[in-house]
């Protein structure tokens, strides 16, 4: 996406600077209409790119907003699966306390 974007970008300027280069060339205007012009038209570009700038970034960001919503709830199962674990080893880790105890209780007598 963003590579597509970039190259995008790259190309409209490329574009903007050939086209006011041979504007200039070939104007039939004088210097002064031929400035104000080119001075339009790189406004023009200007605002295309802010457009497609502005577009990229809320692309981004909606991305960002939806991968971190999907993160959280990974999070959230993470934390889930590991509390279940922790009460499997926790009564594990009793019934085998209990065992030894009572090991032990016989070797006492």
């Amino acid at each position: 996406m963003s590579n597509n974007s970039g190259k995008t970008i790259l190309a409209l300027a490329a574009g903007a600077a050939i086209g006011a280069g041979v504007g200039i060339l070939f104007a039939p205007d004088k210097g002064s209409k031929t400035r104000v012009k080119i001075k339009d038209g790189y406004k023009d570009a200007e605002k295309d790119l802010k457009k497609k700038f502005d577009k990229l970034s809320e692309e981004v960001k909606t991305k960002i907003s939806s991968k971190k919503v999907d993160l959280e709830g990974s999070y959230e199962d993470l934390l889930s699966n590991m509390s279940y674990k922790t009460e499997d080893v926790i009564s594990f880790l009793e019934i085998k306390l209990s065992e030894l105890k009572d090991k032990n209780a016989k070797l006492q007598k």
